[in-house]
């Protein structure tokens, strides 16, 4: 059983539709340690946590992630595309005052990869010095 991932954001994001007409449509976003979470609502209201959420939600984790890119501001908004390691770009969009979702997700994305990244290199690091302890202790 793991813990719950520490939240570090928690508000509304605009994500839009993969189908034909492309609608932007509210979610709620919970960024975490582990990635981002999307919530559909189920209603009006502007605030993340008056409106009504669905129970369902999608989860995009930092290890399926590959970059955060194409970021445009445009008319009070930012739009950035999360581009997953299959290729496959996710469209949001945010207001763009104070402190911008992309930087955050962009931020914590960097440091999920700088932590997968030590923790490789120190198993490796551990598997060697393993391996060439037990061929110094023997004696021929």
């Amino acid at each position: 059983m793991s813990l719950p991932a520490k939240v570090m954001r928690d508000g509304l994001l605009e994500k839009r539709s993969s189908g034909l007409l492309q609608l932007w449509k509210k979610k709620r976003c919970v960024l975490t340690e582990e990635g981002l979470r999307l919530q559909d609502c189920r209603g009006g209201g502007g605030d993340a946590r008056s409106s009504a959420w669905s129970s369902k939600a999608k989860e995009l984790r930092f290890e399926r992630m590959a970059t955060v890119d194409c970021v445009e501001y445009k008319r009070g908004l930012v739009y950035f595309t999360v581009v997953m390691a299959t290729g496959k770009e996710i469209d949001f969009r945010c207001p763009q005052d104070g402190t911008a979702w992309n930087a955050e997700i962009a931020l914590a994305l960097v440091r999920y990869k700088n932590l997968q990244a030590v923790q490789t290199g120190r198993n490796r690091h551990l598997s060697t010095a393993h391996l060439g302890s037990t061929g110094e202790d023997e004696e021929l």
